[in-house]
């Protein structure tokens, strides 16, 4: 059958190659050049482009209304709506820019089609027009730069709660370790040559301030409506925590620690109950019935947004936000640091 394939492919082009010779010669035969272009055929290819112009928008616009939903849900952190109203704007701003620009291209392809009568003109440069289209695009790009400042000292700011909870989140190729500040909220120091199975991020043993430290591996809890300052370090090269529905990245640099904070609004049982989240569940669910694969259903991640390595792709960990309560009794049943060193 591949022969058979190949075969008919290969005449398919001899077929062609013929059928444009025989368009050649008839062309000889009317005493017409070849390659000279016609009104009717500038006439022919303006309508196209007029015509084409149309169906792109179209398609464009029902790209939207077909996959929209796939993006991700609203956001699960106090901070995230500014997030999403930034995003929106520049949203509203490409999309703008994409019609009125497209719109003008192809009209005036239609409108300016060549004639034999008509000649285009050669201009080498317009200060006009350099000016207008530098002005322009300095100008939104200074409204996106000016918002995006404003909104990053907001979200970065301290907030009103004076009693936040810290926790450290540790990367390495290719898994991530929480770890709770415990009851002092203070986390002790680390020593790097101190790193073995039973101390994954290299706590210092004669630190007392690590021993009510909690390490926490697979998931890690969070409270709702709590402020959460996360302190981020790597083990190896660099990493990105990234926790999409909160709206929250981070890189975790090796030799440095760096920060980012947020309160999470909506617990991970509420949001699996959010009609956007279950409609996509549900079409990932029915694409793994096909293939014999077992159901999922919603968690919030955080995942690795650089490409760290070959496995990087499977580099993520669980978050569960519940209420306080439940936080609470979730906590009380991690063992310290102190008490898994004694064993």
């Amino acid at each position: 059958m591949t022969l058979l394939y190949i075969l008919a492919f290969v005449l398919l082009c001899i077929a062609l190659n013929q059928l444009f010779r025989v368009f050649e010669l008839s062309r000889d035969l009317r005493g017409e050049q070849l390659y000279k272009t016609h009104d009717s055929d500038n006439r022919f290819n303006g309508r196209g482009m007029l015509l084409f112009m149309f169906a792109f928008f179209a398609f464009f616009l029902w790209q939207i209304d077909s996959y929209y939903y796939r993006i991700l849900p609203k956001s699960a952190s106090e901070h995230g709506y500014k997030i999403d109203a930034l995003l929106n704007a520049n949203y509203a701003l490409v999309v703008l820019v994409f019609f009125v620009v497209n719109g003008f291209l192809f009209f005036f392809a239609w409108k300016y089609h060549g004639t034999k009568d008509r000649k285009a003109e050669y201009i080498l440069h317009n200060n006009k027009l350099e000016m207008l289209w530098t002005t322009v695009p300095a100008i939104a790009l200074a409204f996106i730069i000016i918002f995006g400042l404003k909104y990053w000292n907001e979200i970065m700011k301290r907030n009103n709660d004076p009693n936040p909870l810290k926790i450290e989140l540790y990367a390495k190729q290719f898994d991530w370790t929480a770890r709770y500040a415990g009851k002092d909220d203070q986390f002790g120091i680390d020593d790097y040559m101190q790193i073995n199975g039973g101390n994954p991020v290299g706590l210092d043993t004669n630190d007392i301030r690590c021993n009510d430290d909690i390490l926490v591996k697979n998931e890690f809890h969070l409270p709702v409506n709590k402020e959460i300052v996360f302190s981020f370090r790597s083990r190896d090269i660099i990493h990105s925590a990234f926790m999409p529905h909160f709206r929250a990245q981070m890189n975790c640099v090796p030799g440095q620690i760096t920060s980012f904070r947020f309160k999470p609004v909506i617990t991970t049982a509420e949001m699996r109950k959010d009609p956007h989240v279950q409609r996509n569940i549900n079409e990932i669910n029915a694409i793994r019935a096909k293939k014999g694969e077992d159901p999922i259903e919603f968690d919030y991640l955080v995942l690795c947004n650089k490409i760290c390595g070959a496995s990087h792709y499977n580099m993520q960990m669980k978050i569960v936000v519940e209420s306080e309560a439940d936080y609470n009794a979730w906590l009380a049943k991690q063992k310290t640091f102190k008490a898994i060193a004694q064993k």
